[in-house]
């Protein structure tokens, strides 16, 4: 049933693409004459989406996908909206789907750490015994993040091999939980990990948007809000017991809404007096140099 104007898909699928250039190019002119917008990558490796569209666009996206044999079994986790979450359509081909720059090929279909159900995960989380590591950047942490869970002192991905190595060697005969937005970047890091040489690593199956979506679980756990790289900025996780963990850039306030400097573009937690007090710049400098022009 259509509960919304607008619905909003996020999905994965690690495959082999042969000529990916010239798929990706076929999926553009796809997707604008089906009318949805969002951000789309292809990869000799697979597909990784999000997009928004009517309730009907949705439908027919997903139902030609699952028809491609290549994409059969996506899994699509879907939210309703009043609006698009995103202003225009972007379909492109890159080298990976998430950019990990490992020295070796990293295959999830053949290695891959324990996928763990939304149940399986908040038991492990309540263990003394596990290091929940999360598989974001820093800025993604702030706003939002499962229970004592490590911070990753990163803000791209492709910076994870090094920030292991250097902070999580000590830990490799440990119970490693990893979690992410969606769940296709510990797809990556979990292999990663274990050709490292960590012997015990499991990850949130469908990241954290599907254990907020899980009945049984319902968000328990995880304190904040998740960061998602949409209109959106932002959606609530925990519907047990929701709280704010983001704190202001300026005055470290509790907050959870994110804006970006008009000038140096930095993405900045901000409450909302020092939102009129500072006009979103993250410093004086910033807001200076508009006034010297």
């Amino acid at each position: 049933m259509e509960n919304s104007p607008y619905r909003i898909l996020l999905f994965y699928k690690f495959v082999k693409i042969d000529e990916p250039q010239v798929y990706t190019a076929q999926h553009l002119q796809y997707c604008k004459d089906l009318g949805v917008k969002g951000r789309i990558l292809i990869a000799s490796e697979g597909i990784n989406g999000t997009l928004s569209g009517t309730y009907e666009q949705t439908e027919q996206y997903m139902k030609d996908l699952l028809a491609d044999k290549r994409f059969e079994g996506t899994v699509f986790k879907i939210d309703d909206s009043e609006q698009h979450a995103f202003k225009k359509l972007f379909v492109r081909h890159k080298e990976e789907l998430v950019t990990f720059r490992y020295e070796k090929e990293l295959d999830p279909n053949v290695k891959f750490g324990k996928r763990l159900s939304p149940k399986e995960f908040h038991e492990q989380l309540q263990r003394d015994d596990v290091i929940v590591l999360d598989g974001r950047t820093d800025y993604e942490y702030d706003l939002g993040h499962f229970r004592n869970a490590i911070r990753p002192n990163i803000d791209s991905f492709r910076d994870f091999p090094n920030w292991i190595r250097e902070n999580m060697a000590e830990h490799k005969d440990k119970t490693i939980l990893t979690y992410c937005t969606g769940g296709i970047r510990c797809e990556k890091l979990t292999g990663f990990m274990i050709d490292e040489g960590f012997t015990d690593v499991g990850q949130l199956e469908g990241g954290i948007v599907t254990y907020g979506k899980d009945e049984e679980v319902q968000g328990d756990l995880f304190d904040g809000k998740c960061y998602v790289f949409d209109e959106r900025i932002s959606v609530p996780i925990n519907h047990v017991a929701p709280s704010i963990v983001g704190k202001c850039y300026h005055c470290d306030e509790p907050t959870d809404v994110y804006v970006n400097c008009p000038v140096c573009n930095l993405q900045h937690l901000v409450c909302e007096s020092c939102s009129d007090e500072h006009s979103h710049y993250c410093s004086d400098e910033c807001k200076e140099s508009v006034a010297a022009i």
